[in-house]
């Protein structure tokens, strides 16, 4: 397969924080699939969730550093929640090694928010920013498409927030 990182990149609309998607995830993979080596086709379709980051195997260094800065934000949020309802944080804690800057701030402006969205939406907006930083010096590369496509799952995320039936949300929240 021919590798036109080039021409696939330069064709994507550019992303910002909280914009509404310009198309699905699945668009976005059909857009590069014909146009980007099959290995790395395979990696941007199944880049790892949250659920799938302690699984074996090597993986691709942008994908590595992810993980890395998510977990750690997710650290920080169990020690503050834990310290606020007078818990130990270890049980829930997960091994990690993200060597960047202190994250509390982000986390503690999240926590400080009485709306849950709001709170959600600085979390999402301290990710978005850290990827950011991992696409910085890459610009026609896989680096970029799969910062690229952890944007677009984040506005994707929201867009389903902001499309969901409130009421039903409610009542799922109210059931667990």
């Amino acid at each position: 397969m021919a590798d036109f990182y080039p021409y696939v990149i330069a064709s994507l609309p550019m992303l910002h924080f909280k914009m509404k998607p310009p198309f699905p995830f699945e668009r976005f993979l059909e857009v590069c699939c014909p146009l980007i080596p099959e290995k790395d086709f395979q990696l941007l379709r199944t880049l790892p969730q949250p659920e799938q980051y302690f699984e074996k195997g090597k993986r691709h260094q942008i994908i590595q550093k992810w993980i890395e800065f998510d977990v750690a934000l997710r650290n920080e949020l169990v020690r503050i929640r834990a310290t606020k309802k007078h818990i130990e944080p270890a049980m829930y804690l997960r091994p990690d090694s993200y060597s960047g800057s202190s994250l509390a701030p982000a986390i503690m402006a999240a926590n400080i928010n009485t709306s849950v969205l709001d709170a959600e939406e600085t979390l999402d907006e301290t990710r978005w920013k850290a990827l950011e930083e991992l696409a910085t010096g890459h610009y026609f590369d896989l680096d970029l498409l799969i910062t690229y496509a952890y944007k677009l799952l984040i506005l994707q995320r929201w867009e389903n927030i902001r499309s969901a039936d409130g009421t039903i949300l409610l009542e799922q929240a109210l059931q667990h």
